[in-house]
């Protein structure tokens, strides 16, 4: 069985994706969850990944590290999982948004980090973060009219693009970011998965610290 390494449920975004992906799959797995910015993650991380963060994936003695890295490995090893979709072009381009999400919307990032526990509507949102909000809503938008013809997710079934964006539905729902019609449904879609009402429930009974300067270091 694989062990994911992964921070606190309620800040770690890139965490999330891992989780995300392989729990909404049904794919076995042992969670050990490690204290953001605390000794004890550093000591467990050193001899695993050069990168110092999480999530981590084990496999028996071999690590992978990086969110997509890892959805990738599991999906290739899992393939009953379907978590990329079958058509040939649905694929390449749910493969498109998850590196998309996974290298950008740096504004989106910073002025909006995750916080699930938090309620913080109406905060003041930088115009770069709009503008990056604006394009996240759009790429819902657009793919579910173009490929989610067969379900209520991006590509019809739940896939890793879903996943990497699972965060970003959580960050709307904190600080009460707009949304309306098939942005809305979306964003229902995705907090109604039994995977991401757990991971949700249980971010909000974590009472954590986090230094302000230091929200995205230790993960990927």
């Amino acid at each position: 069985m694989y062990t994911l390494l992964i921070g606190n449920k309620n800040y770690s975004s890139w965490s999330l994706r891992a989780w995300l992906a392989l729990s909404a799959a049904g794919i076995p797995f042992r969670e050990e969850k490690l204290t953001l910015f605390s000794p004890a993650f550093v000591e467990r991380l050193a001899p695993l990944t050069p990168s110092g963060t999480v999530p981590v994936l084990l496999d028996g003695d071999f690590a992978v590290w990086d969110s997509l890295a890892i959805c990738e490995y599991v999906a290739e090893r899992n393939p009953q999982a379907q978590l990329w979709p079958a058509d040939s072009r649905a694929r390449a381009r749910a493969r498109s948004l998850a590196a998309q999400m996974h290298s950008g919307f740096p504004h989106l990032r910073n002025a909006l980090p995750m916080n699930i526990e938090a309620h913080l509507p109406g905060i003041a949102v930088p115009a770069e973060a709009q503008q990056d909000i604006s394009r996240v809503q759009a790429i819902w938008q657009d793919t579910r009219a173009e490929f989610g013809s067969g379900g209520p997710f991006l590509f019809g079934a739940f896939s890793v693009a879903d996943a990497f964006f699972a965060p970003v539905v959580s960050r709307f729902v904190t600080y009460g970011v707009a949304a309306a019609g098939p942005v809305r449904d979306y964003m229902e879609a995705v907090q109604s998965l039994p995977a991401m009402q757990a991971w949700m429930r249980e971010a909000k009974e974590e009472h954590i610290f986090v230094p302000e300067d230091e929200p995205y270091r230790t993960h990927r």
